[in-house]
């Protein structure tokens, strides 16, 4: 197959300015910090703190992503702040907080070492989260089984014991199907039911017409395989029950993360060691950076910035007021881009010109901001167009601080390399910045920007720097700095006496509702996304090194659709959405069902795939439905011979 060369990214040794003829030249950190600030104040001037948004880091430090937010709501005086998270599992957080109070994954990552049953919806971690597929595998060697569910026959389900092939857009009515079979099959937990939940009798109401048969019709899954699965989790003592994007990236992804909840709380099957729902996070810190209230409706310990005493707990120690009221989620500040209420952004570590649904109206409206500063390792597509780029280090290997992983594992980093040419660390930046703006912090490390979130956070207070490297990492949350935290959440459910018990959890009474962008005689295949090994996101860090493990981007078919087309493996297709094309080789994969094709995002800069998808957002997240578009293809002339 002919590969169409790789974008390779330059690292980004020097800050760049936007010069008068247009173009990107190198410049000074005083002229850029100047002209960064300069941009900043005059937005707020004329426009309003409101007219201001910080696109956060998922992938650096707790402590940046503390400071970040800090700067927003504080220098700039708007709680408009968010990060990847809401491209990704937003809907995750979203439908945690609301059944247990926390957004968190309940359980930790050894406990599926030792559980009886692994259910992978919508999750192909095999590929995706390869190091927690390591736990995976131990818990089947141990004696667990796995179940996969997922559109497609991955990597992951040629390890299970069954795989639930459902259709796009469908897991509302599967899970649903599940639910009433262990309702109807007498194999409900009805002690958990009745001491720690509400709701359940609405529930079952819900759930009563989606019959194992009737889900079958909808969703394409044999109603034996539903039967088969409603009686291996219901009956197992200990379930872990694991979801990734194949999930939450739906219109209706936050409906999706409570009808898998429900089947947790329908058997007990969490609050327990072993037993748990888990949501896989694809970048390193994504769950820091919501915890450290990168976010728009938290401040830092997911403490709600609509609670009186919470914001005067963090105003007294900010010295400034802070606005009673939620920011604008990344969706809703591309909106407000097109309404021109929002005028500058600080994008710290992002790529959102490559990495939004209908990455084409991403652009336009990027391009069409008064101001927009790019601090990133690499000459994004974003930072290209920039009016200042400024140089930051990796998080990784050139940064010290900490970093928290999907099992709510706070861990420390440290500086390993000295950063190339005049990169600095990100905290000092936004230090300089918010110092050319009227406000002097003064951090002499990280470990000083973690004191004093540890001071504001209840869940964070235990976890001092020494503990951390003294029990190699500590999960949140850990209030007491003598006492360790329990490897998983929410036990307070089991408890008998209902004071300690706490609010119940509340089952949710959500319904089917099909994918926006319909397949019709025009638009005939659904395309699905997702991620491969041998890549990462946008490709900017994958991309900028040469791998023979790295193919290119191609869309897959299954060898049905693929004959129907006339097409053969490798040859060009020009796919086509109802918001634009690209041309991409044909890869023939036999785990895909006819009607449904598959391709990534990990190469834009020779397929842009999301200027396939579309920007249909979950209202209670904001996530877009990168999982279900409506496409057609059209053969082209071979790419090899």
């Amino acid at each position: 197959m002919k590969k169409k060369p790789q974008k390779r990214y330059p690292r980004l040794t020097h800050p760049l300015v936007r010069g008068e003829d247009g173009q990107l030249r190198r410049a000074s950190w005083d002229e850029a910090l100047e002209r960064a600030a300069a941009g900043f104040r005059q937005t707020r001037e004329a426009y309003g703190p409101d007219a201001f948004a910080m696109l956060s880091c998922a992938r650096a430090t707790n402590e940046m992503n503390y400071v970040a937010q800090k700067f927003t709501r504080v220098v700039m005086g708007t709680n408009n702040v968010d990060s990847c998270n809401r491209t990704c599992h937003a809907p995750s957080v979203a439908g945690l907080s609301a059944v247990f109070g926390s957004g968190g994954g309940t359980s930790s990552y050894e406990e599926v070492d030792h559980t009886d049953l692994i259910v992978m919806w919508g999750s192909n971690a095999r590929f995706a989260h390869p190091i927690f597929f390591q736990h995976v595998l131990k818990g089947i060697r141990n004696g667990a089984k796995m179940y996969a569910v997922d559109p497609r026959r991955t990597s992951t389900a040629e390890w299970a014991e069954g795989w639930l092939g459902l259709n796009v857009g469908t897991d509302i009515p599967l899970a649903h199907a599940v639910g009433r079979e262990i309702i109807h099959a007498g194999l409900v937990n009805r002690a958990f039911v009745e001491r720690a939940t509400t709701r359940f009798e609405e529930y079952a109401e819900l759930v009563e017409p989606w019959t194992p048969s009737a889900a079958e019709k909808v969703t394409g899954v044999p109603a034996a395989a539903i039967r088969e699965l409603a009686h291996a989790y219901a009956t197992a003592e200990r379930a872990q029950l694991c979801w990734t994007l194949g999930i939450t990236e739906h219109h209706n992804g936050t409906d999706n993360v409570r009808a898998l909840i429900n089947l947790a709380l329908l058997t007990g099957h969490v609050g327990r060691y072993g037993a748990g729902v888990q949501p896989l996070r694809g970048q390193n810190n994504v769950q820091g950076g919501g915890d450290m209230g990168a976010i728009p409706n938290r401040l830092p310990g997911f403490q709600d910035i609509l609670h009186p005493e919470t914001r005067e707990k963090f105003e007294r120690a900010w010295g400034a007021a802070i606005q009673p009221r939620y920011g604008k989620t990344l969706t809703e500040m591309f909106e407000a881009m097109e309404s021109g209420e929002l005028r500058a952004v600080y994008c710290i570590g992002e790529n959102p010109a490559q990495s939004e649904a209908d990455s084409g109206q991403a652009v336009r409206r990027l391009e069409a901001l008064d101001h927009l500063v790019v601090q990133d390792i690499f000459l994004t597509r974003t930072a290209e167009l920039a009016d200042v780029v400024l140089p930051a280090t990796a998080g990784w290997a050139e940064t010290d601080g900490t970093t928290t992983n999907s099992e709510r594992r706070v861990q420390r980093v440290r500086a390993a390399l000295v950063p190339p040419g005049e990169a600095r660390e990100d905290i000092a930046i936004i230090c300089d910045i918010a110092e050319r703006l009227g406000h002097d912090w003064k951090f002499d490390d990280s470990e000083a920007v973690w004191n004093e979130l540890r001071s504001l956070s209840p869940d964070h207070y235990g976890m001092t720097y020494e503990r951390l490297e003294e029990h190699q990492g500590l999960q949140w949350p850990c209030p007491d700095v003598s006492e360790l935290p329990s490897s998983f959440l929410h036990g307070r459910l089991w408890e008998k006496d209902p004071a300690r018990r706490g609010a119940p959890a509340e089952f949710g009474l959500v319904r089917h509702d099909p994918p926006v962008d319909l397949t019709d005689e025009s638009y005939p295949l659904r395309l699905t996304t997702g991620r491969r090994l041998d890549s990462y996101n946008t490709g900017v860090q994958s991309g900028s090194f040469a791998s023979p493990l790295r193919r290119g981007e191609y869309i897959e078919l299954c060898p049905e659709d693929a004959a129907a087309y006339g097409v053969r493996a490798g040859e060009e297709v020009r796919v086509s959405s109802r918001r634009g094309s690209v041309t991409a080789p044909v890869w023939i994969d036999t785990g895909l069902r006819p009607g449904l094709a598959f391709m990534t995002m990990h190469f834009p800069d020779e397929v842009d795939t999301n200027s396939l998808t579309i920007e249909a957002n979950c209202p209670i997240a904001g996530t877009a439905e990168f999982k279900a578009s409506a496409v057609r293809i059209e053969k082209l002339v071979p790419a090899w011979t």
